[in-house]
């Protein structure tokens, strides 16, 4: 039987949190040993997520009383301005640990700009150097190499997956993309806001972020990479009323001379050989339904009826492959394993 990786999770009773718990629990190689949660310390796990009290698992406990010694890899499913110093802290002393972070903290690689748009200073700037951003089908060989993952946004997986072999390949116009992107409650996370509260999301849908979101950062540090120049994105987020699931519509103009054919076949070529990336056959539409609670994201392609224009869109689970999914992903090529263990379980549906 192979030895067992420890793995701690940070922001356990968050909806990411529990998510990875509930996939880390069947994986073949990981012991969970320690789980944090500042405001539901002292209690079970099964107390705050009863559909995970069949589980054996330790009880949450506060960050300052975790012991960093008894893992292997840590997770953090912790809001954006925490997981900087913790990280630190783990760096400093404990050698071994590798770090997957769920969170904001380490995804643009300009510290500068991770005070613009998230409005506070970078504690960790010598650490940010040594992160690799966690878009498991495009930094494959450098998140086998690395300490410290940081995992992307769920909009932003979702609408690279679709757009970054165009950039790279030089198909798409990318100074004039508009994206138009929807997601299930869930990904405004478990605390008490406002807009998550049934009266408020039920039997509507709610656009937010408008002409200034936080994601934006970090499609036009990795579109703006793959293509070699400067840009801004236009893109603007939904709150749509289910519990999880997100869908991306990307609509784009082609570069000149190129066609919507061109636009799949490098997309099919780009992805044939990914368990976990589907480009759907002509005629089928991307959609949530196909990809509930699992790891997979399927990409539809279509034809604008505005000559030189097609419309792309991206369906994925926003706490699955948006988030810990893509993070348990990360890990198992951090470890050396292989890449779909504990992600194997297929979309539900209904």
């Amino acid at each position: 039987m192979a030895k067992k990786i420890k793995i701690g999770v940070l922001g356990a009773s968050g909806y990411t949190g529990s998510d990875l718990v509930r996939l880390a629990a069947r994986h073949p190689n990981i012991e969970i040993t320690l789980l944090t949660a500042n405001s539901h310390a002292g209690k079970p796990m099964g107390k705050v997520f009863p559909h995970l009290a069949m589980l054996d698992l330790p009880d949450l406990t506060t960050i300052d009383d975790a012991d960093w010694s008894s893992v292997d890899a840590v997770f953090c499913g912790l809001p954006h301005g925490t997981t900087q110093k913790i990280t630190s802290q783990i760096f400093q002393k404990y050698d071994h640990v590798k770090i997957i972070d769920m969170s904001a903290d380490f995804r643009l690689r300009d510290p500068q700009g991770y005070q613009n748009w998230y409005g506070l200073e970078h504690s960790a700037p010598e650490i940010q150097k040594q992160a690799v951003y966690g878009l498991t089908e495009h930094y494959r060989e450098e998140i086998k190499l690395a300490r410290l993952i940081a995992c992307p946004g769920c909009y932003p997986t979702a609408t690279l997956m679709a757009l970054l072999p165009l950039a790279q390949a030089g198909l798409i116009n990318v100074e004039e993309l508009i994206i138009d992107a929807k997601s299930g409650v869930s990904g405004a996370g478990r605390g008490l806001k406002e807009l998550a509260l049934f009266c408020e999301a039920g039997e509507g849908m709610s656009p937010y972020g408008v002409g200034y979101h936080r994601h934006m950062a970090e499609l036009e540090q990795e579109i703006g990479k793959a293509s070699g120049q400067e840009i801004l994105v236009n893109f603007t987020p939904h709150l749509v009323p289910m519990s999880r699931g997100e869908l991306v519509t990307a609509h784009v103009k082609m570069s000149d001379g190129k066609t919507v054919d061109d636009i799949r076949g490098e997309l099919e070529a780009r992805y044939k050989d990914e368990p976990f990336i589907h480009v759907l056959e002509e005629g089928t539409l991307a959609s949530t339904q196909k990809i509930r609670g699992s790891n997979h994201v399927v990409i539809s392609i279509n034809a604008d009826r505005i000559p030189g224009r097609a419309i792309i869109i991206t369906a994925l689970d926003n706490l699955v492959k948006g988030s810990a999914g893509q993070a348990l992903q990360n890990f198992n090529l951090a470890f050396g394993l292989d890449e779909t263990l504990g992600l194997e379980q297929l979309p539900l549906f209904p």
